[in-house]
């Protein structure tokens, strides 16, 4: 058992190995084979194949500059998911107490508490004032 541990060890140097990226991939293939269990599909299988393939591309890729700037590119973008969606909580129970309206000479925008029926707003940076329905 270990002469088989230490030729696939010899094997795997010089080559990249897994990542976050592979990670993410096989998460959606094991997501994709339990929904093909149900839907059995054909082209869900092809996909799976697929993308198991490029799993294993990647792993035993000896580029390992080439794979290392795609797990940088994936993790920036998960990175700008994670902080939108993080962000996306506050702004939806900020909408709910309050509406933001554009001062119609300057452009700033102003936060105005909802339910107060139609009310004069004073815009602070141009002192334009202006009628809405809160």
């Amino acid at each position: 058992m270990n002469n088989l541990k230490d030729k696939f060890r010899r094997f795997m140097v010089g080559r990249y190995g897994t990542d976050e990226l592979n990670r993410f991939i096989l998460t959606i293939v094991l997501v994709m084979v339990l929904c093909n269990l149900l839907l059995r599909s054909g082209l869900l299988v092809w996909t799976e194949l697929l993308l198991l393939l490029l799993s294993y591309l990647r792993m035993f890729s000896q580029n390992t500059g080439a794979r290392f700037k795609e797990n940088q590119t994936f993790l920036n973008l998960r990175f700008r998911a994670q902080e939108t969606a993080k962000n996306l909580k506050p702004r939806i129970e900020e909408a709910r107490k309050y509406k933001i309206f554009k001062c119609p000479n300057c452009g700033q925008k102003l936060r105005i508490p909802r339910g107060h029926g139609k009310i004069s707003i004073h815009c602070r940076k141009c002192g334009c004032d202006f009628e809405r329905r809160s």
